[in-house]
């Protein structure tokens, strides 16, 4: 039987949530599996294809709703789940029991592991280190800007690896490993102990080349890399540059989008009060309440730039009037 998990690409919660979910749907569903794993981004037009969803099962996890009939499993907890109101009213009226939201979840993988051992008896203790990392990771649950910006941990590590990946083999091989080893173990793999000497070479000229281009002023920062191969920058490195800030903007540029990234400074010297997924979703993007972004065509780059100045000075206003 042929499973297709469809996950968040390039996104440490989304890998990991689709390596719990396979091991739950293995131990608790059934075990005869063949898991094909596929990525999922964030792009202008449509994010789905219906000849994708080849599977005898199709599931998506940490990424927006689909109402397709092909697919059977949905776990998600971005405030912007929904593509349309449609959409929404669509899994209100889902009576299948294998499809569940909570945007009150700081990553999904800890949601789905909840689900499945609360609904499904499945046992988290041994994927314990996992769910623990996809909390830190996805909810910014560093210390300090200092401790998200260092990457000694071996979460911290694959993380960065993960997230500026290339090979779309990659994390299909990775996915499985993330349920049978330990983090550490993970990293010292071939495949991934390879990538980490230039990635981290990398992330030391991205903080020389963010600290160049930042622009700070009333509690909200802005840069634009889109000249930079930097997408997958740390995006902890402009709070721990700017520690005044309480908002950030950022223009970068792949190969297939051009992406503003909107977020809020985690050690913020005063509380974020803006919900940045309701200003993405007016630009058709969306995310949570306190980070968020928009994917543009990559020929739009002045639509995302406009976009991007249009936030800027609407938060650099929230400041001034706050």
């Amino acid at each position: 039987m042929k499973v297709r998990v469809f996950f968040h690409d390039r996104c440490f919660d989304g890998a990991c949530s689709a390596a719990l979910f396979s091991r739950f749907y293995h131990e608790r569903i059934r075990d005869d599996v063949d898991f094909q794993f596929s990525g999922l981004l964030h792009r202008a037009g449509a994010l789905f294809n219906e000849g994708d969803f080849d599977g005898d099962e199709n599931a998506i996890v940490d990424f927006k709703y689909s109402s397709s009939p092909k697919i059977t499993w949905w776990f998600d907890h971005h405030e912007s789940a929904f593509l349309s109101p449609a959409d929404a009213e669509h899994f209100e009226h889902d009576q299948s029991d294998h499809k569940f939201y909570d945007p009150s979840f700081r990553s999904c993988g800890s949601f789905i592991a909840t689900i499945a051992k609360d609904r499904f008896g499945f046992n988290t203790e041994p994927v314990a280190e996992l769910i623990k990392w996809t909390d830190i990771i996805d909810g910014a649950g560093y210390p300090d800007a200092k401790t998200a910006v260092e990457m000694k941990a071996p979460a911290m590590k694959l993380t960065m690896v993960i997230e500026s990946t290339q090979d779309p083999a990659f994390l299909p091989k990775l996915i499985p490993l993330l349920v049978s080893k330990s983090l550490t173990e993970v990293i010292e793999e071939p495949f991934v102990a390879s990538l980490l000497p230039p990635l981290l070479e990398r992330h030391r000229r991205s903080m020389d080349i963010l600290k160049a281009r930042t622009e700070s002023r009333d509690g909200t920062l802005f840069f634009d890399v889109t000249d930079q191969a930097l997408e997958g920058y740390n995006k902890f490195v402009p709070y721990y540059l700017h520690p005044e800030s309480v908002y950030s903007v950022g223009l970068s540029k792949s190969n297939f989008r051009v992406k503003v990234s909107v977020g809020s400074n985690p050690w913020a010297p005063k509380e974020p009060t803006v919900n940045l997924a309701k200003i993405c979703e007016r630009y058709g993007g969306g995310g949570h309440a306190r980070v968020g972004a928009i994917s543009f065509d990559v020929n739009q780059h002045e639509a995302a730039s406009k976009a991007a100045h249009e936030i800027v000075a609407e938060l650099r206003a929230s400041d001034r009037v706050s």
